[in-house]
Parts: C-alpha cells; sequence; structure tokens
C-alpha cells in the first residue's frame, strides 16, 4: 500500500492509473465542520489493490475511507461517510481535531 504524499495531484494519479487499466475511486471532501485537517475539494484515489495518493484527512481516517474506497470498487455504488469526534469509528480511525468531516467516495468508470 502506497502511503501519503502530498506532491502528487490524486487526480493525474487516478487519471493514469485508470490508462493502466487500474480500477479507481475516488473520495473527495464535501463538507467540514468546525477544525478539519483537509478543506472541502480534497481528494484520494484508491485502486482496487489498496494503493492510494493524496489525503482527506492528514492521515486522520485515511485507513477507513480506503477500506470504503474498495467497497465501491466491488459494488459500484457511491456513498457519502461521515466522521467526527463524537464518532466512535473516527477516534479509533484517529480523527480527534475536534471537528467532522463528510466525503463522498465514488467509482470512476470510462
Amino acid at each position: 500500500m502506497q502511503g501519503i504524499q502530498f506532491g502528487h495531484d490524486p487526480l493525474r494519479v487516478a487519471e493514469e492509473w485508470k490508462r493502466q487499466g487500474r480500477q479507481v475511486a475516488l473520495a473527495t471532501v464535501i463538507a467540514t465542520w468546525g477544525s478539519a485537517p483537509r478543506p472541502v475539494g480534497s481528494h484520494l484515489v484508491v485502486d482496487e489493490s489498496g494503493n492510494f495518493e493524496g489525503s482527506v484527512s492528514g492521515g486522520c481516517v485515511e485507513a477507513a475511507v480506503v477500506f470504503e474506497a474498495q467497497e465501491v470498487l466491488v459494488d459500484g455504488r457511491p456513498r457519502v461517510v461521515d466522521f467526527g469526534v463524537a464518532d466512535e469509528t473516527a477516534w479509533r480511525a484517529g480523527l480527534s481535531c475536534g471537528g467532522r468531516i463528510s466525503i463522498y467516495v465514488e467509482r470512476i468508470d470510462g
């Protein structure tokens, strides 16, 4: 599994991975409340092997988002996932910054 690399544009990485024939999911921050480590519009791309590029939370919930992205690649259904400090999942994943984030996860087809 690749790690977070802030120097690469996740959308360009997604294009390259699609050209290589990989299945790709895109996770996008669609809303934040309070203190959030990444702004709305931040992206994380994930392939079917679990490789990822970009960031939606500065490392706080990436593992959970990678899992959701792989589920989207299997079933093809986009989804919104929410994380916040009151959410036990967020604490387990490390989102203890005091904010909440919503992330839209979709499969990139075509």
